[in-house]
């Protein structure tokens, strides 16, 4: 494994945890890290499940933060995730993709 990918990982788990402890603006950060690392190493299946992982993440930590209204950047990231969710098949990053459009008017 690259150690990218183990430091990506590290950070998504720390962005993660932050945001389940109610820090916001650090977990968007360290999801906004995650996909800046990410984005520098070459496409691939590991690299794509982690990006969606990491846009989607950032997504529900912007709107759970701005109660609902969606900016541009954070619809952005939604866009992003779930099409890595889509291309990647990845189960677990689709059912993430599904549950931020659940609350949309839209499919995926």
């Amino acid at each position: 494994m690259r150690p990218q990918y183990l430091i990506a990982v590290q950070n998504l788990k720390k962005a993660r945890d932050a945001a389940v402890m109610g820090e916001k603006v650090a977990a968007a950060r360290d999801f906004k890290n995650v996909v800046l690392l990410l984005g520098l190493l070459p496409p691939e299946r590991t690299r794509d499940i982690l990006l969606a992982h990491a846009h989607l993440g950032y997504y529900q930590t912007v709107t759970r933060e701005s109660q609902g209204r969606e900016d541009k950047v954070a619809l952005e990231s939604l866009h992003l995730g779930i099409s890595y969710a889509r291309s990647t098949r990845d189960p677990l990053a689709r059912a993430i993709a599904e549950e931020c459009l659940s609350g949309l008017d839209v499919a995926l």
